[in-house]
């Protein structure tokens, strides 16, 4: 029974053996390398750089566009009187003279409206002035109180039978200035005629007294 126990205790001695040289070789031998993660780093974007509270975000350099000239001038900056007056060959030939009398220039361009008026109210008698075609228009521009003109030509009444001019008797001119809708009338007394017959014709205004 001794003999047994002896061999027993010699296996399990042998075993201990074993396995201190098992743990012995796993402490001796280095692990085998393993490979490193691969790691992906996602830079955010460079920040804008904002300007410091001083600084200025340069702008676009706007168009320069040309100053507009001096506008038309109103009938309200115009003071109108008669100039020069001559008669010849059944006609007479009356100069209209326009003075600006506004605070800054303003200009006249093409014919004044005219015609003859009479009667209270005031109304228009007969037909306005024709256009006398020559000279062409040319823009006239008016300093403060300078002085453009426009020559109007009256043909007597007395030229046509009665019972085609229909005669009757104008006390005013009406005149609109160019490019305007506001009359202004002057005292003018003579023979118009009432009906179709046209007695009136008118120049473009052009610059100076006329006189």
């Amino acid at each position: 029974m001794i003999q047994p126990r002896r061999a027993a205790r010699g296996v399990a001695a042998g075993a201990v053996l074993a396995c201190a040289a098992v743990v012995l070789a796993a402490c001796t031998t280095s692990p085998a390398p393993t490979a490193a993660p691969t790691v992906t780093v996602t830079r955010p974007a460079s920040p804008s750089v904002s300007a410091s509270p001083g600084a200025t975000t340069p702008s676009a350099t706007p168009s320069t566009s040309t100053p507009a000239g001096p506008g038309p001038c109103p009938t309200r900056y115009l003071k109108l009187k008669l100039g020069l007056a001559q008669g010849a060959a059944g006609s007479v030939f009356q100069v209209i003279e326009f003075k600006n009398i506004g605070p800054s220039a303003c200009t006249l361009y093409g014919y004044p409206g005219v015609s003859l008026a009479g009667g209270s109210p005031i109304t228009q008698i007969g037909r306005p002035a024709s256009e006398n075609p020559t000279p062409p228009r040319k823009l006239v521009t008016l300093a403060p109180h300078a002085v453009a003109n426009a020559l109007l030509q009256v043909v007597e009444a007395g030229n046509y039978p009665p019972n085609k001019c229909h005669p009757k008797q104008a006390s005013y001119l009406q005149i609109y200035p160019p490019n305007q809708t506001t009359p202004i009338y002057l005292a003018y007394s003579v023979t118009a005629c009432a009906s179709s017959v046209r007695i009136l014709r008118v120049d473009v205004v052009r610059p100076g007294s006329g006189g």
